[in-house]
């Protein structure tokens, strides 16, 4: 199995210039804990969650920009699944966005992984 099969196709995004209020209000909404940040091409420049927003946000002006990872881990829509449920594991994160030259396909969460088990479609063995 690989992260094509499992990935959530919708994604949401923002953009570094939204404010934390704004990505705070999307994560509530969407019930998701973290979104990829693009640029104006469209690219993957970056990484919030919930934990950068508990975290980092100290004043109501703060924008995307002054809180979000800029190291994101990533895969490619042929990355196994065992591969990412170790990195996963191994890096201590919840999500990775899957990407094709340079822009956001899908993302794979932990919760893609456990809703592949619970399915079936996915065997749980030593990772």
């Amino acid at each position: 199995m690989i992260a094509r099969d499992i990935m959530t196709h919708r994604v949401y995004t923002t953009t570094p210039q939204a404010t934390v209020q704004e990505v705070a209000q999307l994560l509530s909404r969407e019930r998701i804990s973290g979104v990829p940040v693009i640029n104006s091409e469209g690219k993957l420049i970056g990484i919030v969650t919930e934990a950068d927003i508990i975290a980092k946000a100290t004043s109501n002006d703060l924008r995307v920009k002054d809180i979000m990872s800029s190291e994101v881990i990533v895969v490619d829509e042929e990355t196994p699944v065992s591969e990412i449920a170790q990195l996963l594991t191994s890096k201590k994160i919840k999500r990775v966005p899957v990407v094709h030259d340079g822009r956001v396909v899908g993302i794979v969460s932990r919760a893609d992984i456990v809703d592949a088990v619970a399915q079936g479609h996915l065997t749980i063995r030593q990772w």
